[in-house]
């Protein structure tokens, strides 16, 4: 499978660059002493950056795949625990409006009956279950996004980029929900039912008693309706953000940058990516929190009860939460890449041949 993988990931228009150079005819048979030379398609800069730098793999080998799945375990794995207290008060503003009437109202409440102790409940399913998703997001990101930038072809990979971030983000967080759910499911239990388990040892085999495998399960679908939108929004955002910030915003090429310099860029478009998957994702999010804590309730009674009003509650804390996630997340993942070096393609450029068809190059 390998193979074939790092096969056409050396041939795919999102190539790192010292692999791309052969495809931009800066190696190959028209740069041969026995031909002339052929027309550079990136600058010398960015050329002279690629000869520079030695990375540790190559660009979609099985290494690289395996370590950007290390990267997206650490860099979900770490923020999600880190942000347990605002989520474990953001939940029960969903599940008990009336109880928890704000973010500071609910952490008011929650120290008056929980004490400091209580806003890290469900911090080890929230640790190993975002940890799982992240292996499964990141990882399967990199993986599908060269084989579907492959099955377009160089030039329609660069015309449909951004449906092509949406479908590489959309098959990965499919299969990284699976590996959520029964972590999630468990997660909400502890913090929105004070009284049912303190800890996972106490309320997974409680729930498997009670439920059996569907208590870990049944939240699956209205997970896919929460985290799918939200990941197509963050990747699809966060890659056009970054192309966007490197064309109007920075002052030089990313070839230029530093890496510090690169990664604040990648800080500042992953937090406004963030901002926009907490509001994409919120009603979604708003049913999953009620139908883990409920007993025999199904996505549509939950979302028919709870009305458009109800399905926006707390959605100012979880703007909060997911904007500095996401940030900290790409923040975290890029400097992986970075300590590992990792290829860090830059942003996509248009094709030669896509330019000499709309009549740009002579």
């Amino acid at each position: 499978m390998y193979s074939s993988v790092v096969h056409l990931a050396r041939a795919n228009p999102f190539n790192a660059p010292h692999l791309q150079l052969v495809h931009d005819g800066l190696s190959g048979p028209n740069s041969s002493p026995t031909g002339p030379p052929g027309p550079p398609r990136r600058s010398r800069n960015l050329a002279a950056a690629a000869v520079e730098e030695q990375y540790s793999c190559d660009y979609g080998s099985g290494r690289f795949f395996i370590l950007c799945g290390l990267g997206g375990i650490i860099s979900c794995g770490t923020t999600h625990t880190a942000l347990v207290p605002l989520d474990l008060v953001k939940c029960r503003m969903q599940v008990d409006p009336q109880k928890y009437k704000g973010i500071f109202n609910g952490f008011s409440v929650t120290l008056k009956e929980d004490g400091v102790r209580g806003l890290a409940k469900g911090w080890a399913p929230t640790f190993i279950g975002y940890s799982m998703q992240g292996l499964c997001k990141f990882g399967f990101y990199e993986v599908f996004k060269v084989l579907y930038s492959n099955m377009l072809g160089e030039e329609n990979a660069y015309l449909w980029r951004t449906s092509l971030y949406l479908a590489a983000s959309a098959s990965a967080e499919f299969f990284a929900d699976i590996a959520l759910a029964p972590m999630e499911a468990t997660k909400v239990r502890i913090q929105t039912q004070p009284g049912y388990a303190n800890t996972l040892r106490d309320a997974a085999p409680k729930m498997y008693k009670e439920e059996g495998l569907k208590a870990f399960y049944k939240g699956v679908a209205p997970l896919w309706m929460r985290q799918i939108p939200y990941t197509m929004m963050k990747f699809a955002c966060f890659e056009r953000t970054v192309e966007a910030l490197y064309k109007f915003v920075v002052p030089k090429p990313r070839s230029e940058c530093t890496k510090a310099e690169q990664l604040v860029v990648t800080f500042v478009a992953g937090y406004i990516a963030g901002v926009f998957c907490a509001i994409v994702s919120h009603p979604a999010d708003s049913v999953v929190s009620v139908l883990n804590k409920e007993k025999g309730s199904s996505a549509s009674q939950v979302l028919q009860r709870l009305g458009f009003k109800g399905v926006w509650k707390g959605l100012f804390a979880r703007i909060i939460m997911i904007g500095t996630l996401t940030a900290l997340q790409w923040f975290i993942y890029d400097s992986v890449k970075v300590y590992f070096r990792l290829p860090r393609p830059p942003p996509p450029e248009m094709p030669e041949s896509l330019k000499k068809k709309l009549g740009l190059t002579q």
